[in-house]
């Protein structure tokens, strides 16, 4: 196993400085009136020392995402390969709502949601982006149901998938909105059944 470099080590430490420094000001004073400036200064680090790590502050949200992203690649490999598909999906949404709540913390999704929609939309953008491995996932477990003729007959997996990851967003956003009374799990649960209901052949 070959040890990092202390370089290397303070090149992570910084990195991750910059992106909590970032992610934390962004909560406080909104993405547009945060700049680089004041997240290096924060971080007690230089300029170029930022842009060696990311190439905007929108990058500060697109690297939070890689790590979310990570946690949807580690958690689809724990899922039974021997249950339906509509359960996977159903499995697959709970641990999300579950990793969202006690690990990332409404505020911060709250920051990315409400900075993200803040800026312009395109097929590019990390909470659209079908290249995400949570849409990925969605979408290879809507093409097995299918596959396993567990959905209505003439349903596309590209029709299947878009209104199976709108109850997913549907259900974050009103996290956002809903007071603390609002349970993201169970909601995300119950929405996320109904529509599959719908769907199932």
């Amino acid at each position: 196993m070959t040890r990092m470099t202390t370089r290397k080590l303070k090149a992570l430490e910084t990195k991750k400085a910059l992106l909590e420094t970032g992610l934390n000001l962004f909560h406080k004073k909104g993405f547009d009136n945060v700049t680089v400036d004041e997240i290096v200064k924060q971080c007690n680090v230089s300029k170029g020392a930022f842009y060696v790590h990311f190439n905007s502050k929108y990058d500060i949200f697109n690297e939070k995402f890689k790590d979310i992203d990570n946690f949807y690649s580690t958690f689809e490999q724990r899922i039974p390969k021997n249950i339906k598909a509509i359960d996977k999906i159903l499995m697959f949404y709970e641990a999300q709502m579950i990793y969202l709540r006690d690990e990332l913390g409404k505020d911060l999704i709250r920051t990315v949601y409400m900075n993200a929609m803040s800026l312009t939309i395109n097929k590019n953008h990390f909470l659209a982006n079908p290249d995400r491995k949570l849409y990925q996932v969605i979408r290879s477990f809507v093409q097995e149901g299918i596959e396993n003729k567990e959905f209505k007959e003439g349903l596309t997996t590209e029709e299947a998938s878009v209104l199976i990851t709108r109850c997913m967003r549907g259900t974050i956003y009103d996290w956002m909105i809903m007071g603390e009374k609002f349970d993201v799990v169970q909601e995300m649960i119950n929405f996320t059944s109904t529509v599959l209901n719908g769907l199932k052949k």
